[in-house]
C-alpha cells in the first residue's frame, strides 16, 4: 500500500499520529507538503511564509530528506501521487474541511487528531455540536480521555518514482523566532524548566518575560499541543494548560461555525466607524496612549504580542475608536508570526462583544491596565523610546506634561478621550 501523508499544520515528527500510523500501516510512505496558492493569497503574510519555510527545511531534515514539496491544489497534487490512502491531521477551518471532504470523495482518507489537545470534534454538549461558553467546555475538556503521545517514526525513504522538489533558502529576520520542530522543542524545554513555575502569578505582567511565546510553534504544528499539555500538567502548570484549553475551545467553535472567521457569532447591530486616520494611528502605535502604542510597536517589531497587550490594543480599536473588529484582525494577521485564525478571530470577537464574552460591553481602560500590569513603565520604555526618560509617575499619562511637553518628547496627544469614547461606544450599543 502507498500512503501519502499530507502535512498541513502538523509540521513535526514527534507525536504526529497521521505520520506514525502511515509508517506502521503502509509499504510506501510519501510525506507531502503542498504550497496552496489560495491560502497564500489570503493568509500568506511574509513573516508566516518565512517561519513556514524554515519549518519545512527542519521537517525535511527530520525525515532524512524524505519530504516532497509541491505547489498547487493539495487535493490534486496528493491524488497525482497515486496513493491508496491519504493520511492527515483533522483541522477546523472551512478550507481544511473542504480539502478533507474533497479527498474523501476520491480516495481512502485516514484522519487523525494532532492540531489540538483533544480531538477537534470533542467534547460536545448535550443537544448540540459545539460549545459557545468556555467554562462548561473547560469542564468537559478536562474530563476527556487524552490519547497517548506517538513516538517519532524511523527515518522514511521516498519511493524512487517521487522527487522531493526544491525548497528556497531560508532568509529569516533575526528579531523573529526560528521556525521548525527543532527550535520549537528547544523553546518548549526551556519554558517547562523555567518560566512555567511563575506563570500563574506573572502571566499578565507586561514588564516580565512570563509567557511561553510558543504560539507560532503550536500554530504550525511544530509542537504537539498534547505533548505540551501533558508535560506542563506533570509540572503543576494547570493555569497554562487552561490556556491550551482556550485554544481548543476556539478551534471547536471555528470547526462548527466556520463562517465566524468573518461573520459575527452574536450580531449586535454595530455600525462601525469608517476611520482610516484612527486605524492608521492605532496600527503605527501613535494613539497617544502609551500601553496601546507599546503593544502595536511590539507586534510590528517581533511578530508577537503579549496576551494582555492584545486585549488592550484590540479593545482600544473596537471600543474607543469603534472600528470594525475585522480591520483589527487583518492588521494582526499581517504582522503575527502565528496568526492562528481560530484564536485570532475568536479573541477579536470576544473583545468586540460579538463573540463568546458574557460581558460584551466591557471596555479596557488602557491607563489603568498599564498602571496595573506595567507599574514601573518598563514595557512602555522598551517599545516607545520617546517616553523612555519619563518616571513611572508620568510614563503612562504623558499628556500631564501638556502640549509643549509632548512636542518636546515627539509623542502625540491622545487621539480620543477615554471617558468620551466609552460614552459613545455604550450609546452606540444602546447601553
Amino acid at each position: 500500500m502507498r500512503a501519502v501523508v499530507l502535512f498541513t499544520r502538523d509540521l513535526r515528527v514527534h507525536d504526529n499520529p497521521a505520520l506514525a500510523a502511515a509508517a506502521r500501516e503502509a509499504d510506501e510512505v510519501v510525506p507531502l507538503f503542498v504550497h496552496d496558492p489560495a491560502i497564500e493569497r489570503t493568509f500568506g503574510a511574509p513573516r508566516r511564509r518565512a517561519f513556514l519555510l524554515e519549518s519545512l527545511h527542519d521537517l525535511r531534515s527530520s525525515l532524512g530528506g524524505a519530504l516532497a514539496v509541491r505547489h498547487g491544489d493539495p487535493v490534486r497534487v496528493a491524488l497525482a501521487l497515486g496513493p491508496d490512502a491519504v493520511y492527515l491531521s483533522s483541522d477546523v477551518s472551512a478550507t481544511a474541511q473542504r480539502r478533507e471532504a474533497a479527498l474523501r470523495g476520491a480516495v481512502d482518507v485516514r484522519a487523525f487528531p494532532g492540531v489540538t489537545v483533544v480531538p477537534t470534534g470533542a467534547p460536545v454538549p448535550a443537544g448540540g455540536d459545539h460549545y459557545r461558553v468556555f467554562t462548561p467546555y473547560h469542564r468537559a475538556w478536562l474530563g476527556e480521555p487524552w490519547r497517548r503521545a506517538e513516538d517519532a517514526p524511523r527515518a522514511l525513504r521516498l519511493p524512487p518514482d517521487v522527487e522531493t522538489g526544491g525548497l528556497p533558502a531560508v532568509g529569516r529576520d533575526p528579531a523573529l523566532p526560528a521556525g521548525g520542530e527543532t527550535a520549537g522543542r528547544r523553546a518548549m524545554r526551556a519554558w517547562l524548566s523555567g518560566g512555567l513555575a511563575a506563570y500563574d502569578e506573572e502571566r499578565d505582567r507586561l514588564d516580565a518575560n512570563a509567557t511561553s511565546r510558543l504560539s507560532p510553534y503550536l500554530h504550525f504544528g511544530c509542537l504537539s499541543p498534547l505533548e505540551l499539555a501533558r508535560e506542563a500538567l506533570a509540572r503543576g502548570g494547570h493555569g497554562f494548560v487552561r490556556q491550551l484549553a482556550w485554544r481548543d475551545f476556539y478551534a471547536q467553535l471555528l470547526r462548527a461555525r466556520p463562517e465566524t472567521r468573518d461573520d459575527d457569532l452574536r450580531p449586535r447591530g454595530d455600525r462601525w466607524n469608517d476611520d482610516p486616520d484612527g486605524l492608521a494611528a492605532w496600527t503605527e502605535g501613535l494613539t497617544g496612549y502609551p500601553l496601546v502604542d507599546a503593544g502595536m510597536r511590539q507586534l510590528a517589531a517581533e511578530g508577537w504580542l503579549h496576551n494582555r497587550a492584545r486585549l488592550v490594543t484590540a479593545s482600544f480599536l473596537v471600543k474607543h475608536l469603534y472600528v470594525d473588529w475585522r480591520e483589527g484582525a487583518r492588521a494582526y494577521e499581517d504582522r503575527l508570526v502565528d496568526g492562528d485564525v481560530a484564536n485570532n478571530r475568536g479573541n477579536w470577537q470576544w473583545v468586540a462583544g460579538t463573540g463568546v464574552d458574557q460581558r460584551p460591553n466591557r471596555v479596557y481602560n488602557p491607563t489603568l491596565q498599564a498602571l496595573r500590569h506595567d507599574p514601573s513603565g518598563a514595557y512602555v520604555r522598551r517599545y516607545v523610546p520617546e517616553l523612555a526618560d519619563l518616571p513611572a509617575e508620568t510614563i503612562h499619562e504623558p499628556w500631564r506634561l501638556g502640549a509643549d511637553g509632548l512636542r518636546r518628547l515627539g509623542y502625540p496627544p491622545p487621539i480620543v478621550d477615554h471617558a468620551e469614547a466609552v460614552r459613545r461606544f455604550r450609546t452606540a450599543r444602546g447601553r
